[in-house]
């Protein structure tokens, strides 16, 4: 399991979240105080306080491609 802090802060941008992260076959979580959502679903993600980094829970070792596009979106 890789685990990156995100930043999804618009609309626009938990759209292009969500297009990348269905994309892949694992299962990506989002962790934000004590919820956990599906980082598949716009309407969960919708639930959560974007205005503060959320932790991003990637349920597989071989997602070095899901990372490299989703690199905009972690707070480095």
């Amino acid at each position: 399991m890789k685990v990156a802090e995100i930043r999804i802060d618009t609309i626009e941008n938990v759209k292009q979240f969500v297009n990348i992260v269905a994309k892949c076959s694992y299962d990506v979580d989002i962790v934000s105080g004590r919820y956990a959502i599906d980082a598949k679903s716009i309407m969960g993600i919708f639930s959560l306080d974007l205005s503060k980094p959320l932790e991003m829970r990637v349920h597989s070792d071989d997602c070095d491609d899901l990372m490299a596009e989703l690199d905009s979106f972690i707070v480095k």
